[in-house]
């Protein structure tokens, strides 16, 4: 008896892009799927290669502190000047611009994950209003869906408040330099979730406006 193995197909096989070729979920933006660069065990900071989608080194960690949480972006979002617009509002500015990358995430679970370049489905509770020099980079706080200690969250109030101060220090210092006196990233504010669901809904448009345009 022969029992015919099909031959996969690796001319036409690949990996769907985590910046473009993944979907952010049904039911947005409400619920999204992120894609996870970092966790709280790695000591370098990774980040997606925007051009091949892969996972590249983008520099040790400079300090001790390590993210308290997952962290990623969210597929097919733009951080562009819909999103800033808020960041603008906020600060009774107009000279604030996107910084050109996904929208961030940090996504809060009880569970020890290993490794990031993977999936996870989150809600979103709030979010973190940053500037990196004159750019608007927030980060969108949501919390692990289902899990067994954060999962029943649905405000960033509800979240301890030590965990929020451990996020605020590491955006605030996770780009800095030793040796330099100026701090590259400024927190701003803490927001909820209607405007953290209002941030995506922008990015997502501000995504359609930049492929529209490429």
């Amino acid at each position: 008896m022969h029992i015919k193995i099909s031959k996969m197909d690796y001319k036409n096989a690949h990996k769907a892009h985590p910046w473009h070729g993944i979907s952010l979920g049904k039911n947005v933006p409400e619920e999204v799927r992120a894609f996870i660069e970092i966790v709280p065990t790695d000591t370098v900071k990774y980040e997606v290669d925007k051009e091949s989608g892969y996972l590249s080194l983008d520099r040790p960690q400079k300090f001790s502190n390590i993210v308290p949480s997952l962290y990623g972006f969210l597929p097919r979002t733009y951080c562009g000047p819909k999103m800033a617009e808020l960041t603008n509002k906020a600060l009774v500015r107009m000279d604030v611009e996107g910084d050109g990358d996904p929208l961030d995430i940090c996504i809060l679970t009880e569970k020890d994950v290993t490794h990031g370049d993977i999936i996870v489905n989150a809600r979103p509770i709030g979010g973190l209003r940053l500037l990196d020099h004159n750019q608007a980079d927030d980060k969108i706080i949501a919390v692990l869906k289902s899990d067994a200690v954060y999962g029943m969250m649905t405000d960033i109030d509800q979240v301890p408040v030590d965990i929020i101060r451990r996020l605020i220090h590491y955006f605030s210092t996770y780009k800095d330099i030793p040796g330099e006196h100026t701090s590259r990233m400024q927190f701003i504010s803490i927001y909820g979730p209607d405007v953290a669901k209002d941030v995506i809904l922008r990015a997502m448009e501000d995504y359609d406006d930049y492929i529209a345009n490429k």
